[in-house]
């Protein structure tokens, strides 16, 4: 398919299109041209010249880790046992089983990817394999320069943050059975290449994180990746810093749950370092913006959140739609979808005498899965067992808690009637100080005032 020589030729089928054969032909010229390469016969690539070419872009393990699964392709289908170094034929095959294959011809790499020796692999070398996966997807993106804003492998708590990306991937694995991956006793159970192959069909994201370590760490079909579709453009307002509690693993982990449309730009909106701790700030800058993440850090160093779907509108009622979910980065990655039993999805209301003043998602009034108060800095995340709305458990270390960090990202952009009703005052949706205003005899010279507009704020 798509290849100038036919399948007899060149004992298997590439995949790959003329035009991107001559480049891994190109790439593989320049790797056996290498001095430790050149002297074999016929002509191949070593472990040290994949090693210089790739230099500091990826990590060592993960540059040994495709070495190792290109040696031991067999194009031949003579098993000979693994070679001593990579030939043409060997590293065309594994490029298009890696970037243009099915699950079958993926898991066959991946498996020697996991570990060089034959047979089954244990569950804790496809977790390892994971981690390093992972953690080279944000390497190599935060080494050239891909990372759109968001903090990589340097930030505070990455590797935490890789593991539990790792381990929620993993944990879609089925093994010999069915079963899924529960408890620490699964890590010694065997893996074999037909449950790397179902797992990699139904956990698309271990191939594309393939494919950006190949693509970016190579520096090869550069052109057949594009990057906005894993990583937004992060933005806040101009002069503004900020220290998320967002970074590359957890926008990737997110970024898998939205619509590709919800992928491209994430807008800062709210943050309580930047904002303060208000309550009336966060409606009023929150409302009718159209999609976005709701997250906080309550003292104990979890970060959960929710995904509204649609604009938030300060109301008594519950509103919001099915695509609305309950999240967790820390200390694990997980996603809370709708059950169906209600639609208690979103609420947001304030300045109300006899129904509560808060942000919420899920379950209750009184029993939120996750709830900030209009009282800044309170919350709750009563789900015991789980939240009836999204079958979340308790998402902070405590049912009540105290958070002194909270961040809401736009996704997507919003449309103009929401935009137009965003121009309002945050006093619009600040009864409290609209009424002390009244009182005073002071006219509302904020009237005028309107939040920054969204082309107004700037990459970071």
């Amino acid at each position: 398919m798509g290849n100038s020589k036919s399948c007899s030729e060149r004992s298997f089928c590439s995949q790959l299109l003329p035009e991107e054969q001559a480049e891994i032909d190109r790439l593989f010229d320049a790797l056996s041209s290498d001095k430790d390469s050149a002297e074999s016969s016929p002509r191949c690539f070593s472990l040290k010249a994949l090693q210089s070419h790739v230099g500091e872009a990826l990590p060592q393990e993960m540059v040994t880790r495709l070495y190792d699964g290109m040696r031991q392709v067999d194009v031949t289908s003579r098993t000979l046992g693994p070679s001593k170094s990579v030939s043409r034929e060997q590293f065309s095959a594994s490029m298009s089983h890696l970037l243009k294959g099915n699950a079958e011809e993926k898991s066959l790499v991946i498996l020697k990817m996991v570990s060089a020796r034959e047979g089954p692999v244990k569950a804790r070398e496809v977790q390892k394999f994971t981690e390093d996966l992972v953690g080279s997807v944000v390497h190599v993106l935060a080494h050239r320069q891909k990372l759109r804003g968001w903090a990589g492998t340097q930030a505070t708590g990455a590797p935490v943050r890789t593991k539990a990306l790792a381990t929620h991937l993993v944990s879609e694995m089925k093994l010999p059975g069915g079963e899924r991956p529960q408890g620490p006793q699964w890590l010694d159970l065997d893996c074999d290449q037909g449950v790397i192959e179902d797992w990699v069909f139904r956990v698309p994201h271990v191939a594309m994180f393939l494919k950006v370590v190949i693509c970016r760490g190579l520096l090869i079909l550069c052109g057949s990746l594009d990057v906005a579709t894993l990583v937004p453009e992060r933005q806040v307002e101009l002069g503004q810093e900020l220290e998320s509690l967002l970074d590359a693993p957890a926008v990737l982990f997110l970024g898998s749950h939205l619509a590709p449309e919800q992928r491209q730009r994430w807008r800062l909106l709210f943050s309580s370092h930047l904002h303060g701790q208000s309550f009336s700030q966060l409606c009023g800058r929150i409302t009718h913006r159209g999609p976005c993440l709701v997250l906080l850090e309550d003292r104990d160093g979890h970060v959960f959140g929710g995904f509204a779907s649609c604009s938030w509108e300060v109301k008594p009622q519950f509103q919001g739609d099915n695509k609305c979910f309950l999240f967790s980065i820390t200390p694990s990655m997980a996603v809370y979808m709708p059950t169906g039993y209600n639609d208690h999805y979103m609420y947001l209301n304030h300045g109300q005498q006899t129904i509560p003043n808060g942000l919420g998602m899920g379950g209750q009034h009184g029993y939120f899965g996750l709830w900030v108060d209009s009282d800044f800095g309170n919350g709750h995340s009563k789900a015991k067992p789980t939240c009836t709305t999204y079958n979340s458990p308790q998402l902070s270390a405590e049912e009540n808690f105290r958070f002194e960090k909270m961040e809401v990202w736009a996704v997507g952009d919003p449309s103009e009637s929401e935009l137009a009703k965003a121009k309002k005052s945050i006093l619009d949706a600040d009864p409290e100080a609209r009424a002390l205003l009244e009182a005073t005899g002071r006219t509302r010279h904020s009237e005028g005032f309107r939040e920054v507009p969204d082309g107004d704020s700037a990459h970071e």
